[in-house]
């Protein structure tokens, strides 16, 4: 370069310079924004691949002897009779699996109480096998003690699948949402704490959350005789869960999601907390390592992750109980809707908010339904309105199909309640 030239690039006007400035500024930003597209892009993408690529759903099952038995190990029961309940859909599975462990002979008991009682007088049954989901629903319903069993082998199975039926996510489509209390993954069966009913209307740009009672007092699928709680149905598979729910209101459910709590305060951490209201004051203590005490006012508040996850679990502290849980969980989950559709920042976070979630939820749509729906909504943003309703009943003690003649704490349905839901998911689905 000549002193001249140099000379010229001197005086050149400050605003060119300016201008320069500007225009790398914008190069710089522009590109660091499509980067960030892409990242973002593909955080949706993995996420949608592995909610709707999940494992197929598998059931653990325990081999138990009294804890006061000799039997230690699964080879000291060769020859030994090993009770299973008769009202296991997945019995003859369940039977085989152990067969490659033990050489033994299978007895049947009608019921859980006729089980325990052939296991504690050691004349029929020497051990006993029970799925691990309903282990734990019998020792949180007090019918059996865990400490009384001692755990000699576990050995898991699959579960069948079911063909599913394409719906068009551009029509209404119907969505059964299943809060699982799984102790393990998603893919393991457990209690469908959570049974709400979405139904999505597209071109309304409307949402109808039906929320059932987890102790509501239904008949199990392909099942006769003795009702159940529709939590129990989980315990089978979300497809028992899922076609329960079908007979129970008489549609075709499109798709169904199940979700680990984690992905509850996971997604309201990510959001930035919701807005909860409250209508009596009450304390209540987290679970895990870092358990903490979440204070609830009367009237509407802010809370992070963790206490909006409790407030939706909580029942004891309602005179309503399990009613009133349902209504908490609608609560959270419209808040959640709401502030996601209202705030076009949050679209902005769409890599964080999934990255919060991913591994906590499974989806049985396709891969392409799923994506085409989630860039369609991030193009173009719609603010949805969201309706919650609660279907009723009154609380009873009954026998249950899945723990036999021991009654237990049930809702009867009340069917007017049931018949309005039906004609409002009508109504949402023309």
């Amino acid at each position: 370069m000549t002193d001249f030239d140099y000379r010229e690039k001197r005086r050149q006007p400050i605003w060119k310079i300016a201008l320069k400035i500007v225009a790398a500024a914008v190069l710089i930003v522009t590109i660091f924004a499509g980067i960030y597209v892409l990242y973002a892009r593909h955080r949706l993408n993995s996420f949608i691949k592995t909610a709707t690529e999940a494992s197929q759903e598998t059931q653990t099952y325990s081999v138990a002897t009294l804890k006061t038995s000799s039997f230690n190990e699964i080879g000291q029961l060769k020859g030994k009779t090993i009770g299973f309940l008769s009202t296991n859909p997945y019995l003859e599975k369940a039977e085989k699996k152990l067969k490659e462990a033990v050489d033994y002979k299978a007895g049947l008991a009608n019921d859980i109480d006729s089980m325990l009682k052939n296991l504690e007088s050691g004349n029929d049954f020497l051990a006993i096998t029970l799925e691990n989901s309903y282990l734990d629903a019998l020792s949180d319903e007090n019918v059996l003690d865990k400490d009384d069993l001692k755990i000699i082998y576990t050995f898991e199975i699959s579960l069948d699948e079911e063909e599913e039926e394409t719906a068009s996510l551009d029509e209404p489509f119907v969505v059964y949402i299943s809060g699982s209390d799984s102790r393990g993954t998603l893919a393991q069966t457990a209690r469908s704490d959570v049974n709400i009913l979405a139904v999505v209307n597209p071109k309304a740009s409307k949402i109808l959350l039906v929320s059932t009672p987890r102790d509501y007092y239904v008949q199990l699928h392909n099942t006769s005789g003795t009702k159940d709680k529709l939590t129990h149905a989980g315990v089978y598979g979300i497809n028992m869960s899922k076609n329960t729910m079908e007979d129970l209101y008489g549609i075709n459910i499109d798709y169904t999601m199940k979700v680990g709590f984690k992905a509850v305060t996971g997604i309201v951490d990510a959001i930035d907390g919701v807005e909860i209201n409250s209508d009596q004051e009450m304390s209540l203590k987290t679970e895990g390592k870092n358990a903490k005490t979440c204070h609830y006012t009367v009237g509407k508040q802010h809370v992070d992750g963790e206490c909006a996850l409790r407030f939706a679990r909580e029942r004891k502290s309602y005179a309503s109980g399990d009613r009133h849980r349902g209504e908490n969980q609608q609560q959270v989950l419209t808040a959640i809707i709401n502030k996601i559709s209202s705030n076009k920042g949050y679209l902005l976070k769409w890599a964080e908010i999934l990255g919060a979630v991913e591994g906590y939820v499974d989806i049985s749509a396709s891969f392409e339904d799923v994506a085409k729906f989630a860039h369609d909504a991030i193009k173009h943003p719609k603010n949805w309105q969201v309706e919650s309703i609660s279907v009723d009943g009154t609380g009873s003690m009954q026998p249950t199909y899945s723990m036999g003649s021991r009654p237990l704490y049930v809702m009867i349905p009340d069917e007017s309640t049931v018949a309005a839901a039906k004609a409002k998911i009508a109504k949402y689905l023309k």
